[in-house]
């Protein structure tokens, strides 16, 4: 079967052989960030069904939704949800309706140099487990939204002009300036948070589920273990976690302090308090993108949602060993995560089991309805 791979081959991939359709992005006034941080600046779209066919553009959905037309809005999502979408967002996401009673909602990224249109159909039409079946046929009650990076330049391609959640200096080592990726994850975090809000209006969070592809999974992991609830569910294809290195210290550290306390020592007046894993993770992402923690102890984190992550081997932009440390240092702070690794594949997910796997995940670890073959 042939693929089509959205990454980027070359360095020599930049603006000029991207297609000319994207608007003209809009820059907003500034935010101010943490303390450790410097401030940061803050297209036509179609839906198509579970047999990829497209119905009507998601503009004219939406302006019928909300009334641009004088009728009265039927809209579930709140006006306020919508604004913060469009003001965070370089072009409306890519979305797959649900063929029957909507229950529950995938929200995907792209990799590097794709888009959420390109990569919403590719992975709809590719994504088939060993019976032929496809995945969006298995979840006729699921609504797939495929959010679209916004066009930056590269650090690690010569500084073309290409879509990215954020910018990053290398791929095969992520840990290499990592001062080049706080303004895009800050920034494409308040567009995937605010996704995850709009949908959280019409569904519960155990419902919503997370994931995504290469530098699309990275993005997804640092903003799960942002949050201050926990979701549904979380599959990561071919990624890695953004600052993982960061994390493991930090928590080895809080591991080595607690080692060190003697209770028995009188002149150590101070209780001893042991800070979870995950509230470390947690607070460390937060300040990584400019959020306010809301929460001091883990039931205000991602803890509870279940993790799938699949990579490659051999993958030639991004070492499989970057997903397994993710799984690790994951586990390390008390997730619940499946890794698993896939032989003779490169830079992909692998058909048809890592789809087999994310099904098997999605049925036993998630409340997703999961049609049986």
């Amino acid at each position: 079967m042939l693929r089509r791979n959205l990454e980027i081959e070359d360095a020599q991939v930049g603006e000029s052989m991207r297609p000319s359709t994207a608007k003209q992005l809009h820059t907003l006034p500034t935010i101010q960030l943490n303390a450790r941080f410097k401030p940061i600046l803050f297209k036509e779209e179609m839906i198509v069904n579970s047999t990829g066919n497209i119905t009507k553009p998601l503009t004219q959905v939406r302006s019928d939704r909300i009334g641009e037309s004088g009728t009265k809005s039927n809209s579930n999502t709140s006006a306020a949800a919508r604004a913060n979408l469009r003001e965070s967002s370089s072009a409306e996401p890519f979305i797959a309706e649900p063929t029957k009673l909507h229950t529950h909602t995938f929200i995907l990224l792209h990799g590097l140099g794709s888009n959420g249109e390109e990569f919403g159909r590719e992975f709809l039409r590719t994504a088939t487990t060993s019976a032929g079946t496809r995945l969006q046929s298995l979840l006729p009650h699921s609504k797939f939204i495929f959010p679209t990076a916004r066009r930056r330049r590269s650090s690690a391609f010569r500084r073309s002009v290409l879509t990215q959640w954020f910018d990053i200096a290398s791929l095969s080592d992520p840990s290499i300036r990592p001062e080049v990726q706080y303004q895009g994850l800050a920034e494409s975090a308040n567009t995937i948070r605010a996704l995850i809000k709009s949908e959280s209006q019409n569904l519960p969070l155990s419902n919503i589920i997370l994931g995504g592809l290469s530098q699309g999974c990275a993005m997804t992991l640092s903003v799960l273990l942002s949050l201050e609830y926990s979701l549904g569910g979380f599959f990561g294809m071919s990624g890695w976690l953004p600052f993982q290195k960061e994390i493991t210290r930090l928590v080895a550290e809080e591991v080595e302090q607690d080692a060190e306390y003697d209770p028995f020592n009188r002149e150590e007046n101070k209780p001893c308090k042991i800070e979870h894993p995950m509230t470390i993770a947690a607070k460390f992402q937060c300040d990584a993108l400019s959020i306010d923690t809301l929460g001091t102890d883990q039931e205000h984190t991602a803890l509870r949602t279940p993790v799938f992550i699949g990579h490659g081997e051999p993958d030639p932009k991004v070492p499989s060993h970057l997903g397994e440390s993710a799984a690790q240092t994951l586990r390390s702070i008390g997730m619940d995560v499946t890794w698993k690794l896939y032989m003779e594949q490169g830079h992909w997910y692998k058909v048809p089991e890592e789809i087999d796997d994310i099904v098997d995940f999605l049925q036993n670890k998630t409340n997703s309805t999961v049609m049986k073959t």
